[in-house]
């Protein structure tokens, strides 16, 4: 079996999870010469990042077309040798390679007749607890707090809320409201459900706020609190943990290995989040997880785009000791519910292994990549 054929395709979606923001992902499909199809992605997120990867991935294709996919990992490792001239610490490139790597994992699962879960040793969890993971928008804190019950209505375990994101919810800025939100959060969804905080990039605290934000949040028993000092403080995270009893969660805008290492060195992270659309496919997402759970750290699957990475997530996450939950978005979003044949679904608040269909074990609908497909 030989690859013969490589073909990315950026695709722009309204996001209702993101207050109907478009939102980008640059998908690739790739065929071999006996008509197997393998899907993957990367979770460009911005228009130019979409056109950019798409570029990427045709200038890599030398090293994808003519291969056998069984050898993915010899694929994978050509590519990085590759680009570490302009993608040593990750970028664009880690997006290209991401995006080919999870469609050869699926390809190399079908051409040997077996799931990517039992390629990666099988599933040692026989559940996993699912939360909400959505973002604030409303003005209204009641109201937010009523979408938090509807949201965790079906039984979902928790939920973790975004502050700073798009629309009029206006959390992240002042002490007083984001304490009002928590709490409200927390009457609503009752003492034994999860609760997460996630920060979003547009909030700049310094450590001072942080901690004394943090400090109220835990009045309320959260689980942890995501990214509050952004992607890089060891200085500032190891302070807030001295302060704090909630976990810490950050990681999700590292590239790679190297990356995740640097931050496992400060030992300031409890909750490492990967995304296999960003941190170079499934192949890194799991040689990151074997060095994370090293550590003993957690890894939790920031599987917030399309069908395709929930599918790769999901294999990695059953496959490891280190993963103690799953995030599903809230609200039906064209990625997630339209683009598959079988969309993924947790049952009361649980999530089981993947189905052992071959490869990903996902049927992507053509029809719905043209329909979201990204003109030039």
């Amino acid at each position: 079996m030989k690859i013969v054929k490589i073909e990315p395709i950026p695709v722009a979606y309204p996001e209702p999870n993101d207050f109907g923001a478009e939102r980008f992902l640059c998908l690739v499909k790739i065929t071999t010469d006996e008509g197997v199809i393998g899907w993957g992605e990367s979770i460009t997120q911005f228009k130019e990042a979409n056109a950019a990867v798409a570029a990427l991935i045709v200038g890599l294709s030398e090293f994808v077309i003519g291969q056998n996919p069984i050898n993915n990992e010899v694929i994978w490792s050509a590519i990085k040798e590759r680009y570490w001239w302009y993608g040593y610490r990750g970028g664009l490139a880690a997006y290209a390679l991401s995006a080919i790597d999870i469609a050869l994992w699926d390809i190399k699962g079908k051409a040997l007749g077996k799931s990517v879960l039992e390629l990666l040793g099988g599933s040692v969890h026989e559940k996993l607890p699912v939360i909400a993971s959505g973002h604030a928008h409303d003005s209204s804190i009641p109201k937010m707090a009523e979408q938090a019950k509807e949201w965790l209505s079906t039984g979902l375990q928790g939920m973790k809320v975004g502050f700073g994101k798009r629309g009029n919810a206006h959390l992240g800025y002042e002490h007083e409201r984001d304490v009002e939100y928590v709490k409200a959060m927390r009457e609503a969804i009752g003492p034994n459900k999860s609760l997460m905080i996630d920060m979003g990039y547009a909030i700049k605290w310094d450590v001072d706020t942080a901690i004394k934000r943090v400090q109220a949040f835990d009045e309320e028993n959260i689980a942890w609190i995501e990214e509050p000092l952004g992607a890089w403080n060891p200085d500032g995270y190891r302070k807030l943990k001295d302060k704090s009893k909630c976990l810490i969660a950050y990681g999700e805008r590292e590239w790679n290995v190297a990356g995740f290492e640097q931050i496992l060195d400060t030992g300031t992270c409890d909750v490492f989040g990967i995304d296999p659309g960003r941190a170079e496919g499934i192949t890194g997402f799991v040689k990151a997880v074997e060095r994370i759970n090293t550590y003993q750290k957690q890894v939790n699957a920031h599987a917030w785009s399309s069908a395709i990475v929930s599918a790769a997530s999901l294999a990695v996450s059953f496959s490891s000791l280190a993963f103690k939950l799953f995030e599903f978005k809230p609200l039906r979003n064209p990625m997630q519910h339209d683009l598959i044949t079988e969309p993924f679904e947790q049952t009361d608040g649980w999530i089981y292994p993947p189905n052992n269909k071959p490869g990903l074990g996902i049927e992507v609908i053509e029809e719905v990549v043209d329909r979201y497909r990204q003109p030039a």
